[in-house]
């Protein structure tokens, strides 16, 4: 089954319907959201709820039960290519600005990292009967699946970007594969990008976070992979991407200071994830011509901070990174995050 034939395209009428049956309520209206994979939407009901809650301090949505007590409900359903089965789920809704919209300083970059590190602290510390489903072997997104783009190598058949990504591979594993025994374990949210962080303003001219999305793609990981995401999502919509690594990686040591062999991979794991954002989103588009735009946020300006990247080079790439860090690590530590 190809990924257009398998992504849902639910009409409004049949969200009214799942949602009057499973969960109770009629919606009042009903709001497209973007997705890579699946089908999103707000859906705001006659009262006009809507529910926010924290848990660990971490402001995240929660899912709500059906009117049996389920928090999933596997359906059938026909979106126009036949009867398919497809999880549905409702969550609360959290307010807020997704990050992407902003323009990201130096404090709410640090803020970034600061939490993405909370959050894997966080999840480290998850009790649940089948945490080992969260293993996902093989599971593409993961950076434990690097060499695994291999495959999708002739989407970009022809492309300068082939070269680069060949290399990256290479890099990859000599570099960072047998070091992985070094790197601290945790289990990754996995897509800390900045449509998945909501912000909103505080008392000050400052920004807070104020919610963190999706947590489809977490897997069993390392801290280190959880940065490399972060700094790399953090770089795309920035003007100045190599600004980008010395708040977000102070941010984050903040709460979870990097050891040498973490810091030693963190260049080829970012140019890994850049690696895996642009093969996979050409070879997503291929498979979902209709929901081009989206799919292809990272390429806008990914490809040109991949060549960036590979073209300075490790030691003058971390180089940047760290000494920044070292500097808003003092700024920002020694005065608090609001400076």
């Amino acid at each position: 089954m190809s990924m257009k034939d398998s992504k849902p395209n639910l009409s409004n009428f049949q969200i009214t319907g799942i949602v009057e049956r499973l969960f109770g309520f009629t919606p009042s209206s009903i709001r497209p959201l973007p997705s890579y994979d699946d089908q999103n939407f707000i859906v705001t009901t006659l009262e006009g709820k809507e529910y926010v809650l924290k848990k660990r301090g971490l402001p995240v949505q929660t899912v709500l039960p059906t009117l049996t007590g389920q928090l999933m409900s596997l359906e059938e359903i026909d979106c126009g290519f036949g009867v398919k089965s497809y999880m549905v789920r409702l969550m609360t809704y959290l307010p807020g600005t997704v990050l992407g919209k902003m323009t990201c300083t130096p404090q709410i970059l640090y803020e970034t990292g600061k939490i993405a590190a909370t959050v894997d602290n966080v999840l480290l510390q998850m009790e649940h009967p089948c945490l080992e489903s969260l293993q996902r072997k093989n599971f593409i997104w993961s950076l434990a699946s690097v060499p695994l783009l291999k495959q999708y190598l002739p989407v970009i058949d022809g492309d300068p970007m082939q070269q680069i990504v060949k290399g990256v591979i290479e890099q990859y594993q000599i570099q960072v594969e047998p070091k992985l025994s070094s790197f601290r374990k945790c289990i990754n949210h996995g897509d800390f990008n900045d449509h998945n962080i909501l912000v909103e303003s505080d008392d000050s001219s400052n920004y807070k976070i104020a919610g963190i999305l999706d947590f489809g793609d977490m897997s069993s990981g390392y801290f280190i992979f959880e940065l490399a995401i972060t700094l790399t999502y953090m770089m795309i919509e920035n003007s100045s991407p190599l600004d980008v690594g010395g708040p977000v990686i102070a941010g984050w040591e903040s709460v979870i200071p990097l050891n040498e062999a973490e810091k030693d991979a963190l260049y080829v794991l970012v140019l890994s994830r850049l690696c895996q954002s642009l093969v996979l989103g050409r070879h997503a588009v291929l498979q979902q011509p209709e929901n081009e735009e989206y799919l292809m946020l990272t390429a806008k300006t990914g490809v040109r901070i991949l060549f960036l990247l590979w073209q300075k080079g490790k030691e003058e790439v971390m180089r940047i990174w760290l000494q920044s860090a070292a500097e808003y690590a003092e700024n920002y530590q020694g005065a608090g995050t609001k400076k």
